[in-house]
């Protein structure tokens, strides 16, 4: 356990020295709070152009759920948004410390390959959650004055189906950078295995074939949707883990072999 919080520490404190984590954490904050904002007028509009047509016609107003409305299209924007952030993220876990020779150093420590990547990546999971943490106020803010109520259950069930997906992102991303020494090529792989991954199902959403199942299942913005919804999936929950746990395996066995080699 001293190993891992010594990989952590050291992680953290490395996000924060360089330029990087601020750059994306502004970045992320100022492009999440201008959708927001924009997210909410469009909503406002909708409700307001629903109301006034209602009235010409002299019917009643349909009933329109405007909290809900912003909180599913702010969470697929969040979404869509991972896919391209999280590789910046993640291109200079292990491919910066490959290209300055300090990995050789860490191979060489009484540290564990295990404790190398779990501690890591819960570094990088940390900057995540820092990341992602402050968007809470915008909902926070119309939840003291939107009327109906903010569904609080389907926003909570939301963020945890953010939080599962990067974490799946983190783990596979780390996984590419250990791949190579060049962080423009983990980065740029890293985001062409995470479109891979999105339109995965683009080809068979209306296909009830085994193989159309299977792809829409391997689509990782697929089991997002429960969330969205409200429904915290168990299923989506273990895809999410198990994508975890295979992102972090990839890297230990990516590790061992790099141990294997200098000896």
């Amino acid at each position: 356990m001293k190993g891992i919080l010594a990989i952590y520490r050291r992680e953290l404190s490395g996000y924060f020295v360089s330029p990087i984590a601020y750059i994306v954490i502004g970045f992320f904050l100022a492009l999440t709070g201008y959708f927001f904002a924009d997210i909410v007028g469009r909503v406002i509009e909708y409700s307001f152009r629903a109301q006034m047509q209602s009235m010409q016609m002299q019917g009643a107003p349909p009933p329109i759920d405007a909290p809900m409305l912003v909180i599913r299209n702010f969470a697929g924007f969040v979404t869509t948004i991972l896919l391209f952030l999280v590789p910046m993220l993640t291109m200079g876990v292990y491919a910066e410390e490959r290209k300055r020779g300090t990995m050789e150093m860490l191979m060489t420590s009484p540290i564990t390959e295990f404790q190398i990547v779990v501690g890591k990546f819960l570094a990088s999971l940390t900057l995540f959650v820092v990341m992602l943490a402050p968007t809470l106020i915008y909902h926070f803010i119309i939840g003291r004055y939107s009327e109906p109520a903010l569904p609080w259950r389907i926003m909570w069930a939301g963020y945890l189906g953010i939080f599962l997906l990067g974490a799946g992102l983190l783990a596979l991303g780390s996984f590419i950078s250990s791949l190579t020494e060049n962080q423009i090529v983990a980065g740029v792989s890293t985001f062409v295995v995470f479109l891979m991954l999105w339109i995965l199902d683009f080809g068979v959403r209306g296909s009830s074939t085994t193989f159309g199942e299977i792809m829409k299942y391997l689509s990782i913005l697929q089991h997002y949707d429960t969330f969205a919804q409200g429904v915290i999936d168990t299923s989506s929950i273990i895809f999410y883990l198990s994508v975890v746990a295979l992102g972090l395996f990839l890297t230990l066995r990516n590790l061992d072999s790099m141990r294997w080699r200098r000896a």
